[in-house]
């Protein structure tokens, strides 16, 4: 899904699809939440189901997502406890958490007290 976003950016795409998960569709409405993409809307029936999302530019042209890398892998799994929750790019970024509350921001995740597996990180 990352890949699929960065590519679409890199060719100025409006749009872009992705296949749907619940994982994915989680960690897209945080994006949209914090203005990083502009829209998501989920299409399809059962088994055929995908994700639209809009991506969002400035006025210049360039994309909102600047940066985005996936931190853990399956190979090596990166956790953070609550202690070394810390802004992202001084606060212009964010990093998608899994925590035992749900798919968090590190701000949610601050706020809910809950450390997790950094799944990646945006800015």
């Amino acid at each position: 899904m990352l890949t699929i976003i960065r590519n679409a950016q890199s060719v100025k795409k409006e749009t872009a699809d992705i296949p749907y998960s619940k994982l994915k569709a989680t960690i897209l409405k945080i994006l949209e939440k914090e203005n990083f993409i502009k829209k998501t809307e989920i299409k399809g029936k059962k088994n055929k189901k995908t994700i639209e999302i809009t991506l969002s530019y400035d006025e210049k042209g360039n994309p909102a997502i600047q940066h985005l890398q996936r931190v853990s892998r399956l190979s090596q799994r990166i956790y953070i406890p609550l202690k070394k929750i810390k802004p992202v790019q001084y606060g212009k970024g964010l990093w998608i958490i899994s925590t035992p509350k749900g798919i968090l921001s590190n701000k949610e995740a601050k706020k809910e007290k809950v450390g997790g597996e950094i799944i990646c990180e945006i800015w």
